[in-house]
This record gives C-alpha cells, structure tokens and sequence, in this order.
C-alpha cells in the first residue's frame, strides 16, 4: 500500500482549492468534478473541508483509517473528514481550546451522515473503559432515535432532518467524553398534518406499524395498513433501501442505551399512535337557531380509541373541538367553531402534541447524557442544520432556515477572518485589510428590531383587528421598499411593477446565495402558532403520564392571559444563542455538497454544483485565504519536504530549520516578494511558486531514485557474489568430507570381511574338538546304561514273579478311581443345579450317592456363607411367604421374583412425611399405600398403612395426620383370598380395646409381603399369639356391630384388570377378580 506523507503527493486534481490555478467558478468545479470521478470525496479550502455525497458505500471509514489518521497533521494526509475532526480533537485535548463543528449543505448533502462520522472517530480515538464506553455508546445511540422522530423522506433526501441540531459533547482534562447536551431547533411540525407530493411523514410512524409487534400494535389500537391514516401519504409510504421493520427495532434498542424505561417507551409509542388517531377524527356541520353551523365529529370511534391511549374523559375532547373559550381579563365568552376551524384545531393540537413530544425526548435524552461531575469541561460542539432551501413554493418554514443560514455565513466570514488575521500575527506577518461582501445588511433586513420582516411580522400578529397574510405583505411593502435586497410587485418602488416572476402575493429577498422568492400565505398562522386554550386545558387534564408535561399551560390554577411568544421570535432567539455559544469556540467548517438530484452514484451535476458552490460562498471563502499567503508550512515540514532541492540542506541540514529554509529558497532562487518568513512558518504568496518547487522535487527525487537503484544493484551484486563464494567454500568442504567418509568405509568393510573369515576358521575348529568330546562321553553313558539296566531288569524278574497279580489290581483300581474324580469336577458351584455325572461302574454306586449329598451340602453351605445379615432375613421372610401361600394363593407366584422392599414411600427421606415419621416412635418396618374399603359402597379410600414391631398405623394420604393405631396383640387373625386380587382383612380379637371400630377391609399391591411381615412378627415375639392366616373366598368381616360377608368371584372388571369390590346389599360384598 503506498504511503502518502503530504497533501501533496500524488494529487487528483487540487487537494486544497487555495492552491488552484487559475482561480476561477470553472476550474473550480472542474476541480471537483475530476477528485469526484476518482473517488476522492473530500477536499480543502484552507482548513475547511469540502463534503461530496457519494450516494454510496466507500471504503474509506474503516478502523485502520481512523488509525492512519489518528495524531496526524492536518495537511499530512488525503484530504479526509477524519483529519478535521482529528485536528478538532488534539485541540480541545492539548491546547484545552473549546471546538465547534459546523456542518452546513443542503438538504441530501449528507450533512447528517458528516455529524456521525465526526462522532464516530471521536469515540474512536478517545480514551477505554467501561464508564467512558458507556458514555461513548449513549452518545452514538442517540442519533437513531432523533432520527426516527425527526427525519423524514423528502423528494431530496431519504433521511432528511427536519430540524436543526446542535450537539456540545464534553469531555475532560484526559480527553475522555463526559457527556453532552443537545439543543433542537424548528422542527418542521407542518409536516405532521400535511405533506408534499413524493414525500412522507417522520419516519417513527411508518417504523411503528412495520415494526411492531401484533400485541403492541392491539394495545395501541393501530392497523398495519398505512392507507388507514389520513396524516400519512400512501404514495411513497415503502422506500427503496429503507427497512422501516429493521428501523423500530433499532430504535428500540437504542432507547433502551440511552436510558429510557421501559413504561417511558411505551407512553411514546402511545402519544405517536394517538396522533394518526387524530388525523382519523373528522367533522360535519350542524345548523344552529342562531343560524351558525357548529362541527360535529363524524365517527366518534377514533376519537373514542385516542382518548382511551390519552386518558381523557371523551365528552371533554369532544367539546374542546365544537367550542372555543375565548377570556378577557375577568370575563369569559364561549363561541362555536364551524368545520374549518375544527380541522385548524384538530391539525393544531396534531403539530403541537408532536413537536413537544420531541422536545420532551430531546429533554430526556439530556438527562441520560449529561455530564455527572460539576467541574469545568472541555466542549466540543457538532452543529447540523439545515441548509440554503430554495423550492419552487417558499414559505414560512424556508424563510426562517435561510435566515439561519444567514446568520451562519456571517458568523463562518467573521470568524474566517478572524481566524486567518489572529495567525498572521501570531507569526509577525503584516496584515492587509481584505474586500468581502457582508452580508449583515441582509441580516439586519429580516432580525431588525424596529423594521425587520420578523418585528413586523410580530407586530402584526398581535396588533387588534383583522389580521392577514395581505395586510402583512402591505406593511412590508410599505416599511421595506427602499431596502436593495427586498422586492415586491405592489411595493413603492416602481421598478418591480412590470416584474412578472415576481406575483402579486410574494415578496422577494436577495440572500447571499441567490434571491429567493417567498409565499406570504400562511406567514401570520405558522407564527402565530396558534393553539385554543380549551385544547391545552383538555389535554392537562388527561391521566397520560406525559400529558401535564407537555400542556403545563392548561392547568386551570396557572390560567396566564398573556399571547404566548411567536414561533418567529423564538427561532431568532435560539438562533441569538446559538451564535453567541459558536463564537466562544474554535470554529471548524464541513460544507456538505450533492453532486445530483437523482440520488444515484457516479453523476456530478455542474449546473446543480455550481448553484452550491455560490450560496456556500466556497468562492469568497478561498478569495479570503489566498488575499495575503496561498500556502504556509511549518519550517520543520519544508526543509524535510525540500532539503534534496539544495546541496547546502541535502541530506542533512545541522542548523536552525529556518536558516535552513532561508538557504534553501536562496539556491532555488525563489524572488522575495514570494515568500515571508514567520515565528515558526514560512508563507508562499502564488500557488505557482509552490508548484515550481513541488516541479522540480519531483525532478530531483527521479535523480535520487536512479541513485538509490545504482548503490542498490551494486550493493545486491557484491551481496551476492560473497554468497557464491561462500557457497562454493561450503560446497568444496561437503564433498572433501563425503570423499573422507566413503574410502573410511571400504576401509573399514574390508577389515570386517578379514576377520569375519578368521572368526569362522577358528571356530569351526573349537566346534570340531566339542562335537568329538561329546561323542565319547555319549558312548561312555550309553554303555554304562545298558549295563546298568541289564542288572536291574535280573532283580527285577525275581521281585515280579512273585507280587505281579496284586500290583496290577491295585493299579487299575487306581486307573479308574482317578478317572471318576476327574469326570466330577465339571459339576457346577449352584444349589439349584440339580445335574450330576452317572456313574461309570456298579460297585461305585453307593459311594457315588454318597458323594453327590455330601457335595450338595457342602456347596449350599458355600452359597449361605455369602449372605449378609439382611440378605438372610429377606430370604427367610421369602421362605416364610413360601410356606404360608403357596399353593394357596394365586397372587404368589408373581411376588417371588419381586425384593421386599419393605418402605415403598421412602418415609425417612421425604419431607411431607416428616411430621408422620415424627409421630411413630419405633422403626418402620413396612410403609405403604393402601385402599381402605368402605362398606357404604365398595369404594377404596387411599391411606398410608405404617408397621411397627408393636402396632400398625394408618394415617391420611396428603396431611400424613394419624387415623388409627392398632396394637398388633389386638389383631386375631388375617383373611385373606385363593385368588389373585390384593384384599386382605385386618380382624381384631373382640373385646380389645381397638375392636370397638370393628374389623378393617384393606387393598393393596404388596399383599404378600405385608401379611409375611404380620405372621413373622407374631411368630418372633414371644409375649403374643401367632396371628392366624386364614385363606379362603368366603369369610366374615366386623363392620362396628354387623358382620359383612366378602365373597371373591371371577369375573372381567368394567374398570380394567384390577379387581374390583362392589356392595351387594347390606351383608354382601363382592370381589370381582380377572380371570387368569
């Protein structure tokens, strides 16, 4: 990437319009022209910058931008907005030199996008961390929702502000943002009711009905279509490359950064929803006695719908748009208004309830933003406000921007001048008075306290009588006509009588950019900015929480009889402290231009160009820089710039820089009267001479290259002739050692070889004498065996004739007895394993018997000595339940293979148990749910049943509280069925004491184990009766004093395979249990 390191280094066109040559309103647009075609967007006027919108993405924003521009000189680098705000920046911070930023252009200039890049490499290059981040970013977030609430779609602009903005960041002694305060100006409030053709309303209500979720939008009782709303024009309501969805989701977000509540948010998105309600409500006449028409709402749904989001009693509202009370000092009159004055008042409150709605916002986001510590800040203000308007039909809105505009380009010449005088003395440089037009005149024309058009428009608007936009324009023709920059067809001045551009109801001013004519219409209404007090008093007294807010003037104990002031007199009062607060500041200037209307790329206009260049007054401007010195450099920066020019400075001057540059401009001989020397710059009067220097830099550094390139390739050529030579030194010592290392190895090899074969001989000769050793001593040992068993087989043969048969029986019963215990041990370790070997021969029979019992204890002794002491008494229990139902229950089979649980509710651990385990004082041994019969209907109520080594307890199922406790001496015997059902019947011995609540008829799902656990605690304790199991059918169960009979039958259930119990009559249940 190649580096610039000046302005003017490989220049597209000029980068700074003071170094233009020639001078004049074509080369300048040329000049434009030529920098736009190659992308270069910015351009000089000294230390102004010139902005061209580009109407598209460049790729000229990017971080590593903002770095190359960071602590730069402002004439160091390509023209480039980063560099005035960088300049802007290092002022305030080093020089502790309060900064304003004045972006000015016409609408779809991109003044706007300027303000936010300005912002944006502030936060950029300011200081880290999360309070400052935190600052930075609320900052940021608060132009989207400006924007939303005060931009619009125009036939110039897709996001045209729509008021004026100026915005003081302050920062403190380190550099770092604090916090800021934004000021507002004349938002265009008209275009709530009413707008253009090809234009649309703000952006926040199409962003509202797009973006908005289906529950807001019922809660604010809006519609998604947009042709339901009369306020907002339906012919450009959808814009290319605007997401009005993605928009609202922004602003949302954005809200919520900067600081808004979440019922804040809502109360807006109310009072936006309520002006489109507004635009809905409409009006139709009604004949009176008196013979004047009084309005009347049409439908009154609308009106209905806003007064529920407003919190307003209807009837008040309603009243406020068909009356008007009308108060002079102690008395009151109440006149109707006719159907044109109800839509005044209607489209009054619509412009009223927005504009101040935005002011509250602008307030808030004050109170968001605003620096917490009260020490002195450093103040860095962004001004972006509208431009120069000049439209087919002018009116009172433009008049008042262009005489901001006005205001502005006084202050912009002013401070020019005064900028460019105060550094011709700081560097001791003789000034001369410069020629400019003032356009104070044209100020004083319209600001003037006696007879300007602003005074006299005031005076007419409150002056008695009848008042209207003719009697205004006659007054001006009256008081103005003398004046050289007013003009008016019926004026006294006689030579605008024949002027046919000029209608009978305008008038015309000569601005500085241009005449402008403007439309009385309207004038005395949008100053009066009239709204009825019945209106403010209708909304103070609605339960929105903003309302009293924004009408404090309705509040009936405040009621002040006085006209409030005009919308013209408070413009020019803000604007009075506008200018003021910008002649405290260093002033930094961004002139923002559209190179065409079509908002297209790649299009430059000259004609439309040219019209801006002249109202911006970018001429005068570089009229004014270039009066005294076109160029001034620091000495430093020109003898570094310059030095190869001279053989005295090349390449290193040892003095002074500026002796230095005295020398230099000697031996360029460059004339006297060119230049000047100051304290710490030296100042070029013609372009020319500083183009002859950039010349012959230019020639010279050609010179120096070709130098450079001839000590390099020689350099390059002996860098590597050294490196062959070296190479080959390097080359010559691998190959002696690689020659070295192989002779080594055929050396070595050989050696190898020659006493491989002498090893071999003299082994072999080692193995010759070892393998006749062996064969003798192997002969030795073979005869001494032969003669050793010759004498062994002669004893022998005596010994076996005479104990041969015996020694034979008893080695195959040996044979056989050795093969029998063989064959066992494939016999399993098991005691359900009933398998075992047959045995081989009969005479083995009854030891084979034998050994199969003795194994089987032994084995089953093994299988008990791994039981623990709970397994033990599981098993026993298991063995009990065996002895009592087998055979005799058909339930049984099934609960074999199922463990005995024993606490099936987990009593210990839950806790809503707690208080029932605390009430049985000894452990349970048994816990589960049971369904106690009741014997009215058959039906099972659930109980948790608790058995104790003394007792049983049945307690309720969800409070745990204890139902009965049975002492298990009082219960006689059990009774249960031969069938598979869970029945079982709990009877008490008469005359115990718990057999006064008779016998108890149980269910349950672990019959088995509960009636198990009940026989085994009888038969362990030895101070009671064994507990008697009686399984049968049919038996007899103690209800208080009647016995029921409970007989089981088969048969299917209605309610599924469980069984079921069902009342027969008085003496009678019966037991439905499913067949197998």
């Amino acid at each position: 990437m190649e580096v610039k390191t000046s302005l003017l280094d490989n220049m597209i066109g000029v980068g700074d319009m003071v170094l233009l040559e020639p001078l004049n309103e074509d080369s300048f647009i040329e000049n434009l022209r030529s920098r736009f075609d190659h992308n270069e967007i910015y351009t000089y006027i000294g230390s102004v910058v010139i902005s061209m919108n580009p109407y598209r993405s460049l790729p000229i924003y990017t971080p590593q931008k903002v770095e190359e521009y960071r602590n730069r000189n402002f004439y160091e680098l390509s023209p480039h907005i980063y560099a005035l705000a960088d300049e802007a920046y290092r002022s305030l911070r080093d020089q502790d030199k309060d900064q304003c930023i004045l972006i000015t252009g016409e609408s779809g200039a991109g003044k706007t996008e300027a303000s936010k890049l300005v912002m944006s490499y502030v936060a950029a290059v300011c200081g880290k961390g999360q309070e400052v981040n935190k600052v930075k970013e609320q900052l940021l977030q608060s132009n989207p929702v400006l924007e939303a609430f005060g931009n619009a779609k125009t036939m110039r602009n897709d996001n045209s502000s729509r008021f004026g903005k100026y915005m003081d960041i302050e920062f403190d002694f380190k550099g770092d943002p604090l916090g800021g305060v934004i000021s507002n100006y004349l938002l265009e409030k008209s275009r709530v009711c009413k707008q253009p053709r090809g234009e649309r309303n703000f952006h926040i209500f199409y962003q509202l009905l797009s973006g908005a979720s289906d529950d807001t939008l019922l809660k604010l009782k809006l519609d998604r279509d947009f042709s339901k709303y009369n306020y907002l024009s339906l012919d450009s309501a959808n814009v290319n490359g605007l997401d009005d969805a993605a928009s609202f989701r922004t602003v949302r977000n954005a809200m919520q950064i900067v600081g808004f509540m979440e019922d804040e948010v809502q109360s807006v998105l109310e009072l936006v929803a309520a002006v489109l309600k507004l635009g809905n409500i409409e009006f139709k006449p009604e004949s009176r006695v008196n013979g004047f028409d009084e309005s009347r709402v049409k439908d009154k749904n609308d009106l209905k719908e806003m007064c529920e989001l407003l919190g307003i009693e209807q009837s008040v509202l309603e009243r406020a748009f068909s009356y008007r009370t009308v108060e002079a000092k102690m008395e009151k009159m109440s006149t109707t208004l006719n159907v044109a004055q109800a839509y005044y008042a209607r489209d009054a409150l619509a412009k009223n309830l927005y504009s101040r709605l935005f002011s509250w916002l602008v307030t808030r986001i004050n109170e968001s933003i605003k620096a917490q510590a009260k020490t002195r800040h450093k103040v860095m203000g962004v001004l972006d406000i509208y431009g120069f308007e000049i439209f087919e039909d002018n009116s009172f809105e433009q008049f008042i921007i262009n005489y901001c505009n006005e205001k502005l380009q006084q202050i912009f010449i002013e401070l020019t001048l005064r900028e460019e005088q105060e550094e011709y003395i700081r560097e001791d440089i003789e000034w001369t008075n410069i020629v400019y037009f003032n356009n104070a005149v044209i100020c004083d024309l319209i600001e003037n306290n006696q007879n300007g058009i602003l005074a006299m428009l005031d005076e007419e608007c409150l002056r008695p009588g009848t008042v209207t936009d003719d009697t205004f324009l006659d007054k001006l023709n009256t008081i103005c006509a003398e004046h050289q920059h007013f003009e008016s067809r019926l004026s006294k001045n006689s030579k605008f009588l024949t002027d046919h551009s000029l209608p009978h109801s305008c008038f015309r001013i000569q601005h500085y950019a241009g005449k402008v004519l403007y439309r009385v219409e309207g004038f005395v209404d949008k100053n009066n900015d009239l709204l009825y007090r019945d209106l403010s008093q209708a909304m103070y007294k609605a339960t929105h929480s903003l309302m009293r807010q924004l009408f404090p003037e309705g509040n009936p104990a405040k009621v002040n009889l006085k006209r409030p002031p005009t919308a013209g007199f408070q413009f020019k009062a803000s604007v009075g402290v506008l200018m003021k607060n910008l002649q405290t500041k260093n002033p930094n200037y961004i002139r923002c231009i559209k190179p065409n209307d079509k908002k297209v790329a790649h299009i430059f206009t000259d004609s439309l160009v040219c019209h801006q260049v002249r109202y911006l007054g970018l001429m005068e401007n570089v009229r004014v820089r270039r009066a005294g010195y076109a160029f001034r450099q620091p000495y430093e920066s020109c003898l570094k710039r310059y030095k190869m020019l001279c053989k005295t400075t090349w390449p290193q001057w040892r003095g002074p820089a500026r002796d230095g540059v005295a020398v230099l401009l000697t031996d360029c001989s460059v004339p006297t009267e060119e230049f000047a020397y100051g304290r710490s710059k030296i100042f070029i009067r013609n372009p020319r001479t500083l183009f002859t220097l950039e010349e012959r830099r230019r020639a010279c550094l050609e010179d120096l290259a070709t130098l450079i390139q001839k000590i390099y390739r020689g350099w390059k050529s002996r860098t590597h002739f050294l490196l062959l030579k070296k190479s080959q030194v390097v080359v010559a010592a691998w190959y002696r050692r690689y020659a070295q290392q192989n002779k080594y190895q055929k050396i070595k090899s050989a050696s190898l070889v020659m006493q491989s074969f002498i090893r071999g001989w003299k082994a072999r000769n080692i193995l010759r004498q070892l393998k006749y050793e062996k064969r003798c001593k192997e002969a030795v040992t073979t005869i001494a065996a032969y003669w050793h068993g010759t004498q062994v087989r002669r004893d022998y043969r005596k010994f076996f004739r005479a104990n041969a048969g015996k020694k034979i029986y008893n080695f195959t019963i040996q044979r056989i007895m050795q093969k029998y215990f063989l064959g066992l041990k494939t016999t399993t370790m098991s005691p359900m394993d009933n398998t075992w070997p047959a045995k081989p021969y009969g005479f083995l029979e009854g030891a084979h018997t034998e050994l199969r019992r003795i194994f089987h204890l032994w084995r089953c002794k093994k299988y008990r000595g791994q039981f623990t002491e709970e397994k033990k008494a599981v098993y026993e229990e298991k063995l009990e339940a065996s002895e009592i139902f087998k055979d005799k229950k058909a339930l049984y089979p099934s609960s074999v293979s199922q463990p005995f649980k024993g606490d099936y509710l987990e009593i210990q651990k839950n806790p809503k148990y707690q208080k029932l385990n605390s009430a049985v004082e000894e452990k349970v041994l048994l816990a589960d749910l049971v369904n106690k019969i009741n014997r009215a209907n058959g039906k099972g109520s659930p109980r948790l049943f608790l058995l104790t080594k003394s007792n049983f307890v049945l307690a309720d199922q969800k409070t745990g509280q204890v139902k009965t406790s049975v002492p298990l001496p009082d219960l006689a015997s059990v009774s249960v069925s031969t069938q598979s059902d869970g029945f079982f019947a709990l009877k008490l011995k008469e005359g115990s004491a718990s057999a006064s609540k008779g016998d108890f008829l149980l269910s349950s799902d672990h019959l088995i184990e509960i009636i198990t656990k009940l026989h085994r605690i009888g038969t362990t304790a030895a101070d009671r009766d064994q507990i008697n199991i009686d399984i049968s059918d049919e038996f007899l169960v103690q209800f208080k004093q009647d016995k029921v009979c409970v007989k089981f039958i088969q048969g299917g259930p209605k309610n599924g395979n469980s069984a079921a119990c069902k009342r027969k009559n008085n003496r009678l249940l019966e037991v439905s249990v499913p067949s197998p």
